[in-house]
């Protein structure tokens, strides 16, 4: 089965009701680490056994949480498209009872998708292992081509396909042009009531221009995947319960976001492509009432996105230049490291070997692309901890060792006998409390209680992570397909082209070029882009010139310019249109002279 739903259109419930009816195991292939989190929290909520494997957990806890899965504990595993090829992994899915699995963001699959994961590929051994479990594939944005790829990759046959419209009834899509594009945006978060998202390319823009518009009297956050947990769920909060207008935001927001009552989205820095494009324009009016998606762009905006683009296919030397760094940074040895992970700080990393951060980013991006690494975002992995020893040993560890007894039996009052089946998030704090000491003090003993094979603790950790794939290579001879990055860069040039060209036109509906773009044919225009807007106006106008024009023609023969002076026409374009139309009917014409008269 093959859905196509629209940010908004309930893709997890699609896979989540049949998973909690039905006997065994759901699996949910997911690229984002975030949105992972965010369902799998939601399922808790619902006292729903869910469980999430990503490249932050490390061999031990994943050995056990696969345990658990094949035991039966779990309904859900979601997981990250890297951990297919692990054999901890292989080993335990043969086992596991696995009544469905879901492959969300599908067009992840697809080498034709704006949004290409090698590990993707990965899914379609799961089918040879388990043929009789049904698959799902769901997306949110995916052409024709893209889907035939995703159901080609995932290798389903005669496939259902369930796709929504991609149309938005409740949502009106603006682009405005303007040399001053904060004073524009200014000017519409002040006209427009409720809370907005304004989507902008850098991480330092979402501060600066935060701080300008509570300047200027927005109560405005910022949030980008570089901030801290904290700060970063405090800022999403304080614009979540309305505290703020406005959350200025990189492309890290919105995955997850659960708020439905946004009024407005506006990008001051044009997206890449339509997909994505659309969409964040989508995360806008999800309750169903009228909300507004902008583009505020100046001329300067396209030539800085087509360099933008040129920027993020680098050479292959400095993919291998990049590569050798990578492993000199966390010192591996060639062969070593298959499937292991490692917090990746990305600051460090640049100002270490004094490369440039936009450059360094995009080839880590391309060597993912090429399978040799996988990158996840920054995210919070809260303290884990898991007891080593059963009760009794434990016991008569309490019993012999006083110091650490008050420590232990805090951890089982505040967390129960979970901490013998699984590792368990803690708080270092609240056990502090609750023995009146400090956080430090706890976490000494902890890692001492480590030192004793006691129990297995992990630190909490907010960095983002990157997993190599295959084992170290010798970077002078790094397996790169040069043809294919060549076919991906022209792939992405093109979809490039479609978002100007979506941006610059000013004749067709907006979301007719969008329902255009995936392969939705249709001659119903929305009637509330501002192209439709601006044709309405047009259409009311030009009777009323047709009148003026009528009336002084058949008083007296004019000249265009007699006439174009006795109506002094506010919209040319409108007056022009209606003297060619009233020529076209035959009501007027030209003498030989170019004097308009009656027709006889």
């Amino acid at each position: 089965m093959l859905a196509l739903l629209p940010t908004g259109g309930g893709k997890s419930i699609c896979f989540q009701v049949p998973g909690i009816i039905q006997s065994g195991i759901t699996l949910v292939i997911s690229p984002l680490i975030a949105l992972m989190q965010d369902q799998v929290q939601q399922l808790h909520n619902r006292k729903i056994a869910a469980l999430m494997i990503h490249s932050g957990m490390n061999r031990q806890e994943i050995d056990l949480a696969l345990d658990n899965s094949v035991y039966g504990k779990y309904k859900f595993l979601y997981l990250s498209p890297e951990r297919l090829k692990s054999k901890m992994f292989l080993e335990r899915f043969t086992k596991m009872n696995v009544s469905l699995i879901a492959v969300d963001e599908a067009h992840c699959i697809s080498q034709w998708g704006y949004d290409f994961r090698p590990p993707y590929l990965e899914i379609a051994s799961l089918r040879e292992i388990k043929p009789e479990t049904p698959i799902m594939a769901l997306t949110a944005t995916a052409t024709k081509i893209v889907c035939d790829d995703i159901v080609k990759n995932l290798k389903m046959q005669f496939p259902q396909v369930y796709k929504k419209s991609f149309a938005r009834e409740n949502l009106s899509i603006v682009v405005r042009k303007s040399e001053d594009k904060e004073k524009r945006l200014l000017q519409i978060l002040q006209k427009v009531k409720g809370v907005a998202i304004v989507y902008v390319r850098s991480r330092k823009s979402t501060l600066l221009l935060s701080k300008w518009l509570e300047i200027n009297h927005i109560p405005s956050t910022y949030y980008h995947a570089g901030l801290s947990h904290e700060i970063r769920m405090a800022n999403y909060l304080s614009w979540k319960k309305n505290i703020k207008k406005v959350v200025v935001a990189t492309s890290a927001f919105g995955m997850g976001i659960d708020k439905a009552d946004v009024r407005i989205v506006i990008h001051v820095d044009l997206p890449e492509n339509l997909e994505s494009y659309y969409q964040e324009a989508g995360r806008a009016g999800r309750d169903g009432k009228p909300s507004f998606a902008v583009i505020v762009y100046k001329e300067p905006d396209t030539d800085k996105l087509k360099e933008r683009i040129i920027r993020s296919h680098p050479s292959p030397e400095y993919l291998k230049l990049i590569y050798q760094t990578l492993i000199n940074f966390f010192g591996l040895a060639i062969g070593s490291s298959e499937g292991e992970s490692y917090d990746f700080d990305l600051d460090a990393f640049i100002n270490r070997y004094k490369l440039k951060l936009t450059d360094a980013f995009v080839a880590l991006k391309k060597l993912e692309e090429h399978k040799l690494i996988s990158l996840s975002d920054s995210f919070y992995r809260p303290s884990r901890i898991h007891f080593l020893l059963d009760i009794s040993n434990l016991y008569k560890f309490q019993v012999s060792s006083s110091k650490y007894d008050p420590v232990i039996k805090a951890l089982l009052r505040n967390y129960g006998a979970e901490l013998f089946q699984d590792y368990v998030p803690i708080k270092e704090k609240v056990i502090a409390t609750s023995l009146n000491t400090t956080k430090k003090e706890i976490v000494e003993a902890l890692n001492h209680l480590m030192t004793l094979q006691i129990l297995s603790y992990y630190p909490s950790s907010d960095k983002p992570q990157i997993t190599f794939t295959l084992p170290i290579q010798d970077s002078r001879h790094l397996p790169l397909d040069t043809r294919w990055q060549a076919e991906r860069r022209d792939l992405v040039i093109a979809k490039m082209n479609a978002m100007i060209g979506f941006t610059n036109q000013t004749h067709r509906c907006r979301m007719q070029v969008i329902l255009d773009y995936f392969d939705e044919k249709t001659f119903d225009t929305c009637g509330r882009c501002d192209v439709c807007r601006s044709r309405k106006k047009n259409e009311q106008l030009e009777p009323n010139y047709r009148r003026q024009v009528e009336k002084l023609i058949y008083e007296k023969p004019m000249t265009i310019e007699e006439l174009e002076k006795a109506i002094s026409p506010t919209h040319n374009n409108d007056f022009i249109l209606a003297v060619r139309n009233l020529l076209d009917e035959g009501k007027i014409k030209y003498d030989e002279y170019w004097v308009l008269r009656k027709s006889v």
